[in-house]
């Protein structure tokens, strides 16, 4: 783990492929997919010079629509190569969502597929481009989208007026020479924009987070270089590749290191679990929610985790159980936590394999090689000492370059020292090790009390019958904000609100204890499987609050 490299993605790729032409690149065990290096390199080139032929040029932007298929990891690398910008949408985008992302991101371009659970990707284009049928494929002339030129779908369909398919792009490449693709690709250069991902957009409109090949390549190396992954590892990858956590900690992770990608094309757990021990999986990565899904499979047991060694947890709070369950009965004793957020590439802190177990779990570690970060006061930007709660702030070489179009939005992120504003809530001790205890936003106050859901969810997860805890703030006239509690029972369990109370009752402080409990099957999630607390939020504010806000139940008292 040295300086950072000067490697455009292109180069990335093609120096694992001069180290290990015959190891495997890609394997996606639903689509029978499986190449070495040298064949993984040989399609993205095919790929990048079809790109070229329907006129892509450098710098234009991108958009991919799609679950976790195989052309989506030909795309990250063919557009890498010749310079063009990867816009990801979230898989779970409606028509709204993705006619706003269109837009904004100034997309020539979009590729995408049939469609994903409920969403007909297919008809929701149509609702957006009403003319699309009577449109010539590359000829798109949508007034509330001056910018699109092409659609491209991914997959078989009889009919696609308006549309060219993806094997249409490969064959117009075909007639393009080496030469041509070679030009483009020494075109790059390590600070050009190469991906853009829009913010979940909790607050406001999502924004497009500006990223480049020197802050996701190094990220990547320095997440694999923590996780000890070599030409030797073979890494399931379930998690969204629309996330930086599928692009980046994982897909480029492989490749910068000469790991396997075993690509699923979304999280099913009992999938995840046949690949894990099909494939010969030494790593596994992703959020605390999935881990739970397959560590709590009735087949668990069933099936062959004992080549796993590491892997990573990350996107949202791990839970001390989970973690020691990966540990031990999923056979991943070097498993670590990530901390970061998109707009820093996204990873900032990691714990380390060898860190005691009480860290790895209490912690989300130390800063990686090269990045800086310190806590400060929220309200007047000064550093805190050690041990003390403030915002965690980050500064280095993976901060995004800023957000598409909205000047105002990246000033208001990154200070004019360079500092990039988490809007999370931490503290570091004295050797380095930092902890995350919440969102800014995601604070409760009550009656003037500062309560932090992180460290209510934490102690009611030490209770036998709870799956999964998320605790929020619910607006009240008297106090401003009351705690709710809304729990996931483990299967075959039943408990009441009486007895939940009864069980806090002298644990924890009374004001920490929830006022309001609900039981429910799932949690709204995002399509990368974090918890959208804002939305739990949002559905039992009504319920129990008599005012709309928190900021109106202040301003009734």
């Amino acid at each position: 783990m040295g300086a950072f490299k000067e490697l455009t993605m292109w180069q990335a790729l093609h120096d694992t492929v001069e180290k290990y032409p015959e190891s495997e690149a890609l394997v996606c065990p639903e689509f029978g997919i499986r190449m070495t290096y040298a064949q993984f390199y040989q399609k993205c080139r095919e790929v990048a010079k079809g790109l070229i032929a329907l006129g892509i040029q450098k710098g234009d932007h991108v958009s991919l629509w799609a679950t976790n298929v195989p052309e989506w990891v030909y795309l990250q690398f063919s557009l890498g190569m010749i310079g063009s910008v990867l816009v990801t949408v979230n898989t779970n985008y409606k028509s709204h969502e993705l006619e706003y992302l269109l837009k904004q991101s100034d997309s020539t371009t979009l590729f995408m597929i049939e469609g994903y659970r409920d969403s007909n990707y297919y008809q929701i284009i149509r609702e957006i481009i009403p003319n699309l049928d009577e449109t010539q494929p590359g000829n798109i002339n949508a007034t509330n989208l001056p910018m699109l030129k092409n659609i491209v779908f991914i997959g078989k369909r009889d009919s696609l007026p308006g549309m060219f398919t993806f094997d249409d792009i490969v064959l117009m490449g075909s007639s393009l020479s080496d030469a041509e693709l070679d030009k483009r690709i020494n075109e790059c250069d390590i600070h050009d924009v190469i991906n853009m991902q829009y913010t979940s957009g909790t607050t406001g409109f999502p924004k497009g987070v500006m990223l480049t090949h020197y802050n996701i390549v190094n990220n990547a190396i320095m997440v694999g270089d923590v996780m000890g992954m070599t030409s030797s590892d073979r890494l399931i990858i379930h998690v969204p590749l629309f996330h930086c956590f599928g692009c980046v900690m994982s897909t480029l992770n492989c490749v910068t290191h000469g790991s396997t990608m075993v690509v699923m094309e979304y999280f099913d757990p009992l999938k995840s679990l046949q690949a894990v021990q099909n494939e010969k999986c030494t790593a596994i990565n992703g959020v605390p929610t999935m881990f739970i899904a397959m560590l709590n499979h009735p087949d668990f047991s069933k099936y062959d985790m004992s080549t796993l060694r590491t892997g990573i947890m990350a996107g949202a709070p791990c839970p001390v159980e989970t973690m020691n369950q990966v540990r031990t009965i999923m056979h991943c004793p070097e498993v670590v936590i990530a901390f970061g957020q998109t707009e820093c590439s996204p990873v900032m802190t990691m714990t380390r394999r060898d860190d005691p177990v009480d860290l790895r779990v209490s912690t989300v570690g130390r800063l990686l090689p090269g990045i800086e970060g310190k806590i400060v006061d929220p309200e007047t930007g000064e550093d805190l000492p050690p041990n003390t709660q403030g915002e965690i702030v980050t500064r280095s070489a993976c901060v995004m370059k800023g957000y598409y179009n909205m000047p105002e939005a990246t000033t208001n992120a990154i200070d004019k020292e360079g500092w990039l504003h988490t809007g999370d809530l931490g503290s570091v001790d004295e050797h380095g090790y930092f902890k995350v205890t919440g969102r800014i936003k995601d604070m409760i106050i009550r009656g003037g009390e500062n309560i932090y859901p992180r460290e209510i969810e934490e102690f009611l997860l030490t209770n036998p019958k709870i799956k999964d805890v998320q605790v929020v703030g619910i607006p009240d006239e008297k106090y401003g904000e009351q705690v709710l509690a809304v729990i996931q029972l483990k299967d075959g369990q039943s408990a009441t609100a009486e007895e939940m109370v009864q069980f806090c009752t002298g644990k924890i402080a009374r004001h920490k204890i929830p006022k309001y409990w609900e039981f429910v099957d799932t949690f709204p999630m995002t399509a990368s499987g974090k918890i959208q607390k804002y939305k739990l939020r949002d559905m039992f504010a009504q319920k129990y609050g008599k005012a709309a806000s928190v900021f109106e139940a202040i301003q009734k008292q």
